[in-house]
């Protein structure tokens, strides 16, 4: 079993809640095998099978983070700082749980985002005039993320594959009044010929890290989905690199826990990109899962040890793998 390596910041206990509909949930034999041997399996099934907590993030674009928390303390909502992040916070209110109706969240002020989504936008540290490309971009948490932290300067083209998947991306984008945001519409894997500052590639996944907000997927899963998703996304992770200028970084994550859809696709790229590096990265508050290094009789690079892995329940959050690659030249 995989040892966890903890950060040392104190975080104010929170009590689950388990989802009653969930409670008697029959998983594969296959899959209880898989993750006996890669996590503590009682405390993944446990958070796993629990609420997941509300949480914001304020898009500075619009609004401060102080007037929001104003704004909110007015209604009676409860805020409780995000340790990994500024501006994220996980929301309650004694008698509410309608954070979308709230005006603030209808006119841009903060945008609902699972507290370990936050990381890879912060990862990847865009900076006012950059050139960034959000791969796979919908539905826009990130997306709107990223053009914050760049100031709603230079360009951020917000890209996905599915037309009907662009809706909800404009519809999110045009709300927190992005205007460095340029949306595109073709698969990852087309991309060619441009040269980009940094890039997130927030790939399609399996999902096994949001079973909490999609109990359904324990009940599709299986082992050729998710051999067939990393090839995917070795595909996405390779262009994407492509499209990245000499000295650029990238950052490449999802809300999966398999270790061939994270490891093992993070191997494969420094394995055949010669200029690929991952950049050891440190987020106070943020505690981590160590990465997996050899999975079914196959030793990973050795680098991929600087990866980020959160298991649910290291932060009572998503899970998520976040890695980040620099272009050497």
């Amino acid at each position: 079993m995989q040892k966890q390596k903890q950060d040392k910041t104190k975080q104010k206990p929170h009590v689950l809640k388990p989802i009653e509909s969930a409670q008697d949930m029959v998983f594969k034999k296959e899959f209880v095998e898989r993750y006996s041997a890669l996590t503590d399996w009682g405390e993944f099934k446990r958070y796993s099978l629990s609420y997941l907590r509300r949480s914001i993030r304020v898009n500075t674009i619009l609004c401060s983070v102080a007037e929001v928390k104003k704004r909110l303390a007015a209604k009676g909502w409860i805020l409780e700082q995000i340790p990994w992040c500024p501006e994220g916070f996980w929301i309650t209110h004694p008698d509410r749980k309608d954070v979308g109706n709230l005006l603030e969240h209808q006119i841009g002020y903060i945008y609902v985002q699972e507290a370990a989504s936050m990381v890879p936008p912060i990862v990847l540290v865009p900076v006012e005039g950059d050139l960034v490309l959000d791969m796979c971009a919908s539905p826009g948490s990130k997306t709107t993320q990223l053009a914050a932290m760049m100031n709603n300067t230079g360009v951020l083209v917000a890209n996905d594959y599915k037309g009907l998947r662009l809706a909800s991306l404009g519809i999110n984008v045009q709300r927190c009044c992005l205007t460095n945001c340029v949306i595109t519409l073709m698969h990852g894997k087309r991309f060619a010929g441009f040269v980009f500052d940094k890039i997130l590639v927030d790939a399609p996944c399996s999902g096994t890290g949001t079973i909490r907000k999609s109990l359904k997927t324990v009940m599709i899963w299986n082992a050729n989905m998710i051999s067939k998703l990393a090839r995917q996304q070795k595909e996405l992770v390779t262009t994407a690199f492509a499209n990245l200028k000499p000295g650029g970084e990238m950052v490449y994550s999802t809300c999966s826990v398999e270790p061939e859809e994270n490891e093992g696709v993070v191997d494969y790229l420094l394995k055949t990109e010669p200029s690929a590096r991952v950049v050891p990265v440190t987020l106070p508050g943020l505690i981590l899962g160590a990465p997996v290094m050899s999975f079914k009789g196959v030793d990973y690079h050795p680098d991929v040890k600087h990866s980020l892995r959160l298991w649910p329940q290291d932060n009572d959050t998503e899970g998520f793998f976040v890695a980040k690659f620099r272009k050497v030249t």
